[in-house]
């Protein structure tokens, strides 16, 4: 294991260094045993794929078309839930389980994206490998008897580095993403129609027995057409028109698309979407997204969504007319290696969702909404019975029935008296207060913000206030692989113990020119353009002058001069001959940094490092990186030096980096020395130890907490940034 450390930008010197491990969050979970389950109502699976997920059709062929109230696949409706579960932010290993977890908890559709730029990294060069298998995955979804909803894009967002878009596609001349633009649609058209190729190839739509019974094309659009004006219309057209001519046999969504062509399912992405309705009668109701956490940015707090009001927001979904809601997320993840979006979102995309990032039940929240998706089930028959609306009953200024039942309902007296197939949601809207409702001839108590839902128009099943699973306590233990607890889940912490060797070695970056590839050039360049985004990092050095005038100047007046740039992004560090002068952290803001600067030849070097490129907006190709505007010295006896258009020379990325000094046949390319208590660090330092893997297939977490900011190496793999901040 190793890792590139730099101290935070804000702190310099760096307080003495506290001897903790260097380490990784990962998991090591098992290969659940693929489980031969029949798919929900008509739908019967066939053959079971090997423990690989290989194999012939999974389901008898099916159709998948709908109408006004509910996706139908093979010929009948249905209320469906679906979890978001991204493959490449989970570890081929942890499928199986976390597929298995996502049935468990009642969810009949695993939805995730297609990333782009993690299968095409270089034009025409395609990857579909290791995290990046999206048949296996798609084959493991089928084999546990689940549907998939497969959202190709290619543009994802999902808080993904370039919004999934590959850095290569900015360089094609002429082009504009996403709008009416030729260079554009060529390559999202290659892409898109070499996905649906594959899933063809390998049979996974579901008219050739496989699992996709919806796709998506473009992602959110709508949010942002009217920045291209008209030319954004004719994209929308256009690509909704593109992908319908690939008939793939399954219907196409667009969500947050109001404009939606007839032929295209128009969805919602919102926390609540009770109140959405699409643009046609002759479309169901579908919420892609329900936000039931959140993502989190470096140095801001994790957010937290509570398990009551995610069930109150699905079960009002489903109590409105709703009948396809995916969770966005089920399962969030890790964003590996350098895949986690911009400006500065973090390593970890746990989004506070059902299952967290180790692959772990997070309960109650889980257990909860497993105890909703049941008591919806119980409901289907009815919900699917109505044609038209419900029958609605107001019930108090804050409190109403829907009353779902194959014929006319009279909700004065008892169900008992209907003989009919009957299920009635009850909610009370008000925040605050308990209310007692009275329908069915018996009297209801509904908690603040709730809803009762009753299967048969006549008992609670479920309530979505109250909470009856337990909640995780969750445990880190350093160095026992003994202990394992579904509610206290084992978190291995390999401080100490018999698994961390007790030795650390390091080994100095240099700061500015090391050698391979760096070059000369007039002015400052953008940073993406240079790297082309194989490494966060760039820098910029030149020398700078000084006359004894200058030194005379400053030493009269007590002051230091000023290195200033109008604006930097993400992080920007000014070394001057070799020592770190100080550093900033933002998205496009400006630099002042004093400088020591002696008589004499000075050393200048401008350090720019990206988190994260940006994933969300209009004119994505125009955003960049590093650098924007003037760089100048201020505060000399003269006046300023603007530096902007001067010689620099330039260099991309890490020496170690690009020696792969982290990888364990690389090991000799770089000087290590044994660490010491007392050692004094430089800014940028690579630290290497060695660790046994625990025994078991509980989750291993490592803290990175003593570390300061950098990029963490298990076995040659990228598991991506730490900051502690």
């Amino acid at each position: 294991m190793a890792a590139a450390s730099l101290p935070p930008p804000s702190r310099w010197p760096p307080p003495p260094l506290r001897l903790l491990p260097l380490v990784l969050l990962g998991c090591l979970a098992a290969s659940a045993p693929l489980r031969a389950a029949e798919a929900a109502g008509v739908l019967r699976q066939v053959v079971a794929g090997g423990g690989d997920g290989d194999g012939g059709a999974f389901f008898e062929p099916f159709n998948v078309t709908y109408d006004h109230r509910a996706v139908i696949l093979g010929g009948k409706r249905r209320m469906l839930v679906s979890a978001g579960l991204h493959y490449p932010r989970a570890t081929p290993e942890m499928w199986p389980s976390l597929i298995a977890k996502c049935k468990e908890g009642g969810a009949d559709v695993i939805e995730t994206y297609i990333f782009w730029n993690g299968h095409e990294p270089a034009k025409g060069q395609y990857y579909f490998e290791g995290r990046f298998d999206i048949v296996k995955f798609a084959k493991l979804v089928a084999a546990e008897g689940l549907f998939l909803f497969l959202r190709i894009g290619p543009y994802a967002c999902a808080e993904w580095n370039f919004g999934g878009f590959p850095v290569w596609l900015r360089d094609i001349p002429g082009i504009e993403f996403r709008t009416d633009n030729e260079p554009y649609k060529a390559e999202m058209q290659s892409f898109v129609t070499k996905i649906v190729n594959i899933m063809k190839e390998e049979k996974l739509y579901s008219w050739q027995g496989g699992p996709i019974i919806l796709q998506q094309i473009e992602n959110e659009y709508g949010n942002i057409q009217d920045r291209y004006g008209q030319a954004g219309k004719r994209y929308m057209l256009w690509a909704a028109q593109m992908a319908l001519a690939l008939d793939t046999g399954v219907p196409w969504v667009m969500c947050r698309q109001t404009d939606a062509p007839e032929q295209i399912l128009d969805t919602c992405n919102a926390f609540y979407c009770d109140g959405f309705k699409p643009n046609s009668y002759n479309k169901p109701t579908i919420w892609t997204e329900d936000w039931d956490g959140w993502y989190a940015d470096w140095g801001e707090p994790l957010p937290h969504r509570p398990a009551q009001d995610s069930a109150f927001a699905v079960a009002r979904f489903y109590q409105r007319g709703g009948s396809l809601q995916n969770y966005y997320m089920y399962f969030g993840g890790t964003n590996f290696e350098r895949t986690a979006g911009g400006p500065r979102q973090i390593t970890s995309y746990d989004y506070d969702a059902p299952i967290d990032e180790y692959g772990i039940l997070r309960q109650p929240k889980w257990g909860h909404l497993k105890d909703l998706h049941a008591a919806i089930k119980l409901c289907e028959p009815a919900l699917i019975a109505v044609d038209g609306s419900p029958q609605y009953v107001k019930l108090g200024p804050m409190q109403e029935a829907h009353v779902y039942s194959s014929g006319k309902i009279h909700t004065n007296g008892s169900i008992s008296e209907n003989g009919q197939i009957c299920s009635a949601f009850l909610a009370n809207i008000d925040e605050h207060k308990y209310v007692s409702v009275w329908i069915f001839g018996k009297s209801y108590s509904l908690p603040p913000w709730s809803v009762s839902i009753l299967p048969d128009c006549e008992n609670v099943a479920f309530n979505t206030a109250r909470v009856g699973t337990q909640t995780s306590v969750f445990t880190v233990e350093s160095g026992s692989p003994s202990y394992s607890s579904r509610h206290k889940p084992r978190t291995l912490s390999l401080i100490g113990g018999p698994y961390l060797s007790s030795t650390w070695w390091t080994s100095k970056e240099p700061i500015g020119k090391w050698g391979e590839g760096s070059f000369a050039a007039q002015g400052i360049l953008e940073h993406l353009n240079v790297t082309k985004d194989i490494s966060d990092y760039l820098s910029y050095t030149m020398s700078v002058n000084i006359s004894d005038e200058d030194v005379t100047y400053w030493n009269s007046k007590g002051v230091l001069p000023s290195l200033t740039i109008d604006q930097i992004r993400d992080v920007a560090r000014v070394f001057v001959n070799g020592k770190l002068a100080g550093s900033k952290v933002g998205h496009w803001v400006s630099l002042n940094q004093p400088v020591q600067l002696v008589q004499g030849p000075n050393e200048l070097t401008l350090f720019s490092e990206i988190v994260g490129l940006q994933n969300y907006g209009a004119f994505l190709e125009k955003d960049g990186a590093g650098f924007r505007g003037q760089v100048k010295l201020t505060g000399l006896s003269n006046g300023d030096i603007d530096f902007t258009n001067s010689l620099w020379t330039y260099q991309i990325g890490l020496k170690g980096e690009f020696s792969r000094i982290y990888s364990p046949e690389n090991q000799g390319y770089a000087k290590w020395s044994s660490m010491q208590n007392d050692d004094t660090q430089t800014p940028f330092t690579w630290f290497k130890t060695m660790f046994d893997a625990p025994e078991g297939n509980d989750p291993v977490a490592i803290g990175l907490g003593s570390m300061g900011k950098g990029q963490a190496w298990v076995n040659g793999h990228l598991i991506g940034r730490y900051w502690s901040i």
